[in-house]
């Protein structure tokens, strides 16, 4: 049996091979056009000496030429290694020796990094889609067990850790995700503007998007008045992306009159949504906010709000079609214990999703699944409807005085201060009481807003273990490339920076 990811690009382009397939900018492919552009890239592959079972690292923006290497190296056989965009040359290097890749494909302003790290790790470096005269004439087949991806993660420590996806991990999560939550059609039109060399941009947005025949709107560069004005101008349907985008969005709509009159639905993964910022989003588009969970070890997606159970706010749902998810004890590491709902514990999942292991890693791969059930690292609890709430992330955990203290839930309070803009809360090393809790704001612009207020403010809203003795204010908080705050930044620059007053 056949099965590969190839085949999502592959199969749309036999059935709607007229249509509009992916936009960047000025330019339109169609499922033919992009299929064939693929299949010539799978034929410069193996002119180049890439053989089935290789593996080619992929350093590119949110371009079409992304699609044509991604589905391009597929079709060869290859297994596909994406690069983090911002890395620097050294670990572009391990990424490449580490996976064993025999080749990179890059180009624009990452090609420098990228041929840096290839002249070091002694592979070599492609400027560009390999191209051929005569293009590949079938893709190569592939087993459902067969590695498709491997995606490094950041990881908390020491270097990252390659995660390997199957065909059958991308093909059946792309498929759930645009099929049973989504419903995403022929009219439909998605706007691609998180990272494709991240799981979620690339399994929902990208491979989603073109299982079903959709359109996939790309963006090099995301903005808020940037994507505001794509929404509007490619009348897309569905946008996709994490937190910060929701309220860059939000932020931009305020000071313009441009609204996206086609948009019926909007998603967010990535990280947790303040439910201060879903119900801004909702109520200034107009539109339904599905949030969902995952993470790159679940193909991503392993819970989802799908409007056919119901929705609630301020969770990730329920799990997808074929997922199973538990609350385990989170202090039992050789064994998983299931907890009943209501408990507190550590997400554990199970299903099609679950991630083949971590490339040379037995170890590392041992800890993660136990009895079947990968070990997410997050908190969450799960409520007499099912419904799953992500609490926070264990190591994120901040314990004040013995008081195990959630910075989610602070976080959720504090942004719905009329002055703040965004808040992100950390933990930071304190003598007396182990740890104590610091708020890092981004004040609304022209908001006046002090240290003293807004402790003061919290210490109404908040337990007395809870509220944040410090505060600090920022310009902006520092993100990851896929949008997520870089928390362990923020601690490591709060700590001793104690303001605010009043314990």
């Amino acid at each position: 049996m056949s099965l590969s990811v190839a085949g999502v690009l592959g199969e749309s382009a036999r059935h709607f091979p007229d249509r509009i397939a992916v936009v960047e900018g000025a330019t339109r492919l169609t499922y033919g056009e992009l299929w064939t552009e693929a299949l010539r890239c799978a034929a410069g592959l193996r002119e180049a000496g890439v053989k089935p079972g290789d593996r080619l690292a992929v350093l590119l923006p949110n371009t079409t030429e992304f699609l044509r290497v991604y589905y391009g190296a597929l079709a060869a056989g290859a297994t596909v290694v994406p690069v983090h965009a911002l890395l620097v040359a050294d670990e572009v290097r391990y990424v490449l020796e580490h996976s064993g890749a025999v080749g990179i494909v890059s180009g624009g302003p990452l090609w420098a990094v990228a041929d840096e790290a290839a002249r070091a790790a002694g592979v070599r470096a492609f400027p560009g889609a390999p191209t051929a005269a005569e293009p590949l004439a079938a893709p190569e087949p592939a087993e459902p067990s067969d590695i498709a991806v491997i995606l490094y993660t950041s990881g908390t420590t020491g270097r990252p850790k390659g995660a390997l996806l199957t065909h059958l991990n991308i093909v059946m999560n792309a498929s759930v995700t645009s099929q049973d939550l989504l419903g995403l059609g022929a009219g439909d039109v998605v706007l691609g503007c998180l990272p494709l060399f991240h799981s979620y941009g690339q399994t929902c947005a990208m491979n989603g998007t073109l299982r079903q025949g959709a359109t996939l709107v790309l963006m090099p560069r995301f903005s808020g008045p940037a994507a505001l004005r794509v929404l509007a101008d490619e009348g897309v349907t569905v946008f996709m992306g994490v937190p910060t985008m929701y309220h860059a969005l939000v932020e931009a709509a305020a000071g313009a009159e441009v609204r996206p009159a086609a948009l019926r639905a909007a998603v967010s993964g990535g990280a947790a949504l303040p439910v201060a910022v879903l119900e801004r989003f909702e109520e200034t588009f107009d539109t339904q906010v599905l949030e969902g969970y995952g993470l790159t070890e679940t193909s991503p997606v392993a819970t989802f709000n799908q409007p056919h159970i119901g929705r609630r706010p301020g969770t990730v749902g329920h799990p997808v079609w074929g997922v199973e998810v538990g609350i385990a004890d989170a202090a039992v590491d050789r064994e998983v214990v299931l907890l009943a709902d209501g408990a507190v514990g550590e997400v554990v999942v199970r299903g099609h999703n679950v991630f083949a292991g971590y490339l040379n890693d037995p170890e590392a791969t041992a800890a993660a699944v136990v009895d079947g059930w990968f070990r997410t690292g997050d908190l969450g609890v799960r409520d007499e409807d099912g419904f799953l709430r992500i609490v926070d992330r264990k190591k994120d955990l901040v314990i004040r005085g013995g008081f195990n203290i959630y910075p989610r839930e602070v976080e959720e309070v504090l942004v719905r201060h009329p002055s703040v803009s965004e808040v992100a809360v950390v933990g930071v090393p304190d003598e007396a009481k182990g740890e104590e809790v610091c708020a890092v704001v981004v004040r609304r612009e022209g908001a006046p807003l002090s240290e003293e207020e807004l402790v003061d403010w919290s210490r109404e809203r908040l337990g007395r273990h809870k509220y944040p003795r410090i505060v600090r204010f920022v310009g902006e908080l520092p993100l990851g490339p896929t949008g997520k705050v870089l928390k362990r930044a923020l601690a490591a620059h709060s700590d001793g920076a104690r303001e605010g007053g009043g314990r």
